[in-house]
């Protein structure tokens, strides 16, 4: 007779375990701070005192309900060697929700006359807090039915748009950062890449984050130093950093309270022309949560899929309430925290250091005193690791259609640059507008990009689905994803003329969007109908489907020696 064996739900493991998690969760907080300040010029006390502490609750909330997860399944199985599920702040949403929902509300809000820029910050709070009560009552409905979207939506096409989000967003975006100054960047990613990717360990067994944080952070206020000292050369002074602030501005917020007096409610209108972007990453946290549960199966921590699923969704749920504005998510690395030697103090660790920054207000100096540029190569990093996980985890016959969903975040990024452009004050006060450019080729171009660019995520979701489909010769299913993204494009879920993309109702169109819609509507139906009767000559003639487990017949026209 075996005796149960007793749990050590702390070791030394969960030291670098903790670095890794906590790191990852604060870097996505400066990443939200700080784009939304340098890039919208979004004050950065209001996000501070209104959207961080409401999004640190959501991780606490999360990694205390997997901690106890971990001790509930170890009592269960008796084993001393359980892993807590890692859960943080899910980095595409970061990215998403900055740039997509976040920094565009406030420019519109700015628009409307008589609003100030305080009462416009506030305006966008509470879209956020809409967007991420949504995704959390979302995130619920799916828990109860997780299975069954993973059998309904191909892992190519799921994977595919949180790879285009990944790859061409979260690593491009950040790289343009660390370019700005190189020297301690490029150190910085060195040291990630390094341990991260090619798993070279740092001596004493520093975490790789923390070791990128160290040493290029230390080289950063040395240069600092110099500079200060005026012995540092012109040409390797650092660039300023935008968005200053007086950390203990941000000491003991209580403003975030005001979620409770229900005023965000108001906002919800206007919240859902962002729902195209919100759901589609809300969707794609569902399905890494059931990944994560697989990997972790894998290393021998079986959790139940739908628990894990509820605890995600509840977790960002309560965040929203509390005034937050990112999504929480299980954290792909389960595997690599386990063989860190974490059990489960590293994710208890992570809610008490990650709340109380959030609700004590001590994140502010973090804030100030972590250098960004040493922050951004662990996102380039994220980026890098869910693009290779997603192509690990799909058939390599779908690798096209993983690619394929790449194509509309490049229209995506084009389109961030140009409105940058438009939108600078010179431009503008030269009354200078794409459609008044000299070139109408140049502005037709301009507005199919922006047409591409709108709902992206759902288009990437679509074309990739479609295309693996077809792969496996599934015509009949193809179709009904064309039909789908036919009946999005209707209502402006994708490809929306319109800057900002907002959904419509068709018949409130003016003549020349009405133009543009018809021509995508009618292209995915014609392509559908296609694709009906090909499907139907296919079954006619006997072609079955491509089993699971068999190449496409092409795959050795295309191999090289």
């Amino acid at each position: 007779m075996h005796e149960k064996k007793i749990y050590r739900w702390a070791t030394s493991g969960d030291v670098n375990a903790f670095f890794g998690l906590m790191l990852d969760n604060i870097a996505d907080l400066l990443l939200t701070v700080s784009l939304l300040s340098a890039v919208f010029a979004f004050p950065a006390k209001i996000a501070l005192r209104y959207m961080v502490p409401g999004t640190a609750i959501g991780v606490f909330v999360g990694d205390v309900l997997f901690f106890w997860l971990a001790l509930r399944l170890a009592r269960k199985t008796g084993r001393s060697d359980v892993t807590a599920m890692p859960l943080g702040l899910d980095t595409p949403s970061t990215l998403g929700m900055v740039f997509f929902v976040l920094g565009p509300a406030f420019l519109a809000a700015k628009q409307v006359p008589g609003m100030t820029e305080e009462a416009a910050a506030i305006h966008t709070w509470h879209i956020g807090v809409c967007a991420i009560v949504i995704s959390g009552l979302f995130k619920l409905l799916c828990a109860l039915g997780s299975n069954w979207i993973r059998r309904v939506l191909p892992r190519a096409g799921l994977l595919g748009s949180l790879t285009a989000v990944a790859l061409v967003l979260i690593s491009f975006l950040p790289l343009l950062e660390v370019l700005h100054a190189p020297l301690v960047g490029f150190l910085a990613l060195a040291v990630v890449l390094t341990t991260l990717v090619a798993r070279v360990p740092l001596p004493f067994h520093i975490p790789g984050a923390l070791g990128s944080l160290l040493i290029a952070g230390t080289l950063y206020y040395v240069l600092k130093w110099a500079e200060v000292a005026g012995i540092l050369p012109p040409a390797f002074s650092l660039p300023h950093e935008a968005g200053g602030i007086n950390p203990a501005e941000g000491l003991l917020p209580t403003e975030w309270l005001n979620v409770f007096t229900l005023q965000w409610v108001s906002a919800f209108r206007d919240t859902l022309n962002y729902l195209p972007i919100v759901i589609p990453f809300a969707l794609a946290t569902v399905v890494g949560g059931i990944d994560c549960t697989e990997s972790a199966a894998a290393v021998g921590d079986e959790y139940d899929t739908g628990q894990v699923i509820a605890v995600e969704a509840f977790a960002t749920l309560v965040a929203g309430l509390c005034g937050g504005v990112i999504q929480t998510t299980p954290y792909i690395g389960h595997p690599a925290y386990k063989a860190m030697g974490g059990r489960a103090a590293y994710t208890l660790a992570t809610a008490l250091f990650v709340g109380s920054a959030g609700v004590l207000g001590y994140f502010g100096y973090l804030y100030v005193i972590i250098p960004k540029v040493t922050i951004y190569p662990i996102l380039i990093f994220i980026g890098l690791e869910i693009t290779a996980q997603s192509f690990l985890a799909t058939k390599r016959r779908h690798y096209p259609a993983v690619a394929l969903a790449c194509v509309p975040a490049l229209a995506q990024l084009a389109i961030i640059y140009l409105d940058n452009i438009l939108g600078d004050a010179a431009i503008r006060e030269a009354g200078i507008t794409a459609s008044s450019l000299a070139n109408p080729t140049l502005a037709t171009e301009i507005q199919t990009l922006r047409v591409l660019s709108n709902g992206f995520i759902v288009t990437s979701l679509l074309w990739s689905s479609a295309l693996a489909a077809l792969i496996d010769r599934r015509l009949w299913r193809g179709a009904i994803f064309f039909f789908v993204a036919a009946g999005c494009a209707l209502f402006g879920i994708i490809h929306s003329p319109e800057p900002g993309a907002p959904m419509f109702l068709p018949w409130n169109l003016n003549s020349s969007e009405v133009a543009v819609v018809s021509q995508y509507v009618s292209g995915y139906l014609v392509v559908g109908l296609l694709l009906l009767v090909w499907g139907w000559w296919l079954r006619a003639t006997g072609i079955q489907p491509l089993p699971d487990d068999e190449p496409p017949p092409h795959d050795a026209e295309h191999s090289h020696a």
